[in-house]
């Protein structure tokens, strides 16, 4: 399994791409909880306060690698669980500059497989 997720850039136009891919993932937070759930909800978790943890490192002018960090949060009312923990997660990243848009790519995750009787 491996998500992707596009945002519209929230500074069109920039030459400092870093405060523009800034601005956005602030902007999208709840977005990126949705994104970012579709690793865990397996574990029955959601990703909630989504936040970039440091600068994006660029491989080129308009891609590269961020990290993401976030509130991982198990919940079921009927067994009494609610925990939380800070996790993160590195993510590419792709501006697409003639559309105007951001997209985000997470890691690759083999699905487990049906098993052997």
């Amino acid at each position: 399994m491996q998500e992707s997720w596009a945002f519209q850039l929230s500074e069109p136009n920039t030459s400092d791409f870093s405060n523009s891919i800034e601005s956005t993932l602030k902007k999208e937070e709840k977005d990126l909880g949705i994104f970012l759930s579709f690793y865990f909800k397996k574990e029955g978790a959601v990703a909630e306060k989504v936040i970039l943890k440091d600068k994006p490192i660029f491989n080129s002018n308009n891609s590269g690698k961020l990290t993401l960090e976030f509130d991982l949060v198990h919940f079921n009312a009927c067994l009494a669980i609610h925990e939380q923990k800070r996790d993160q997660i590195d993510v590419d990243f792709l501006i697409d500059e003639k559309q105007n848009k951001l997209t985000l790519t997470g890691p690759y995750w083999p699905e487990r497989g049906v098993d052997d009787i």
